[in-house]
């Protein structure tokens, strides 16, 4: 049995992707399975069903868990809350309970410069980042209040450092983290424990970047002084188990950066 045996994680974000390699290419997959090995039931969210449903298959095969697929999307001019509402309810439904919500899902427009953005483009970057993880966590606050649960947002070096082509992504991820540390001032007395992550792995996002946008790349993705990229897994994925467990409840409303190799860093 494993820590989180019989509890409930909403992971947004969540679908299978791998990288060209065959090893595990999305932050979001990386969590799910390491809540999976500690037994937790997960419900993933994301626009490709394809991706979910692998998600579910691969993940209830090999750790005996089970895992609810919803495709869900946040965007400009949709009913959002609707949509996020329709999520917890699923949840609520299967399992009874939320323990943990992770707010991993973005999209953006990245290499794009400032002055060449669309507003659709940012848009596109706040609804599915900074709009995504508020409505979500007004959703799961009772629940989480219930359980004295987690959240976990995700951030990125993008916003800490200006990086370039990537103004409405660092906008939206800016945006998450104050919403994160107003969270932990705010749902700290409820028994809320509120972080975020700012990581750098290599993911199958970060893999086409290169690709697609070689000299914005060179810019901003530096190589980490441990030497590689962070393995979405085995770091990013269980650094999302430490901070969702009782002896890192102190440090509710930090910012942990995450780089290849180099642990929790506030």
């Amino acid at each position: 049995m494993g820590y989180f045996t019989g509890k409930t994680v909403i992971i947004t974000g969540g679908g299978r992707s791998v990288l060209s390699d065959g090893r595990c290419g999305s932050i979001g997959y990386g969590i799910a399975t390491a809540y999976a090995k500690e037994g937790a039931n997960l419900v993933i969210t994301g626009r490709n069903v394809k991706k979910l449903e692998d998600a579910k298959e691969e993940l209830e095969r090999l750790y005996g868990i089970k895992v609810l697929p919803v495709q869900a999307d946040v965007s400009a001019g949709s009913d959002n809350e609707a949509v996020v509402q329709n999520v917890v309810k699923q949840t609520i439904d299967a399992f009874g309970r939320i323990d943990v919500l992770i707010n991993n899902a973005q999209a953006s427009a990245s290499g794009v410069t400032l002055t060449d953005h669309t507003t659709e483009q940012f848009d596109l970057a706040l609804y599915s980042g900074l709009y995504a993880a508020f409505y979500y966590m007004k959703a799961c606050h009772p629940y989480l209040k219930e359980a004295k649960g987690s959240v976990i947002n995700f951030a990125s070096g993008a916003g800490l450092f200006g990086n370039f082509g990537q103004c409405a992504y660092a906008a939206a991820k800016e945006g998450i983290r104050g919403l994160t540390r107003v969270a932990a001032t705010e749902w700290g007395p409820d028994g809320i424990n509120v972080n975020i992550v700012c990581p750098l792995a290599w993911t199958a996002q970060l893999e086409n970047f290169e690709k697609a946008y070689p000299e914005a790349f060179k810019q901003n993705v530096k190589m980490p002084p441990a030497g590689h990229y962070g393995d979405a897994e085995l770091e990013i994925g269980r650094v999302c188990v430490q901070l969702a467990s009782p002896d890192f409840k102190y440090m509710s409303g930090e910012t942990i950066t995450l780089e290849g190799g180099m642990g929790l860093r506030p």
